[in-house]
């Protein structure tokens, strides 16, 4: 035999088995190649979802903003307008203040649609989440720390700031000890 090694030939070598023993394994062996081929499909299908989702995602990131674009879009149209209707009737100032202030009317209303609101600052105590101080002034008026002015107004996106306001802050006055 160690010749035939030698020569590269192997023998194959032949089992007996009750006819029973050999359809249990011949049925596991077609269970298992069913189990594969499902695992195969399974998997190509799994691939496949997970492609699609990504092209959704994908395209869900591109035009997520297309309705909110389409009202700016409107309100474009009338700046537009308003601009127009000033430069044809120069004479007349009131309504082209008229014209934006409806425009402004009309921006905050969407605004409003979207979940944003203003954060309220003159006359508040000075929260660091929501304000941001540039100046600070010295009033014997107010208490410390209390906002004297908005010089830019902040802005909550569903109660999550999304731009702080930008406010000047009171401050103790310091006392002068002769």
């Amino acid at each position: 035999m160690s010749q035939d090694k030698e020569n590269g030939k192997n023998e194959e070598k032949e089992v007996v088995l009750k006819e029973s023993e050999y359809l249990k394994l011949k049925e596991d062996a077609d269970k298992a190649a069913e189990f594969a081929d499902k695992i195969l499909r399974l998997q190509a299908d799994f691939e496949n979802t997970r492609k699609r989702i990504e092209r959704e995602k994908q395209d869900f990131v591109k035009f997520a903003n297309e309705g909110i674009i389409l009202e700016l879009l409107n309100i474009l149209d009338d700046l537009e307008r308003t601009v127009n209707l000033a430069e044809t009737h120069k004479e007349n100032p009131e309504v082209f203040l008229k014209g934006v202030e409806m425009i402004l009317a009309h921006l905050y209303e969407m605004l409003k649609e979207y979940g944003v609101k203003p954060i309220e600052a003159t006359g508040k105590i000075f929260d660091p989440h929501c304000h941001e101080a540039l100046m600070q002034i010295a009033n014997k008026d107010l208490p410390e720390h209390t906002i004297v002015e908005e010089l830019q107004k902040g802005y909550k996106l569903n109660d999550r700031v999304i731009r702080t306001a930008k406010v000047k802050v009171s401050k103790k006055v310091e006392e002068k000890n002769g």
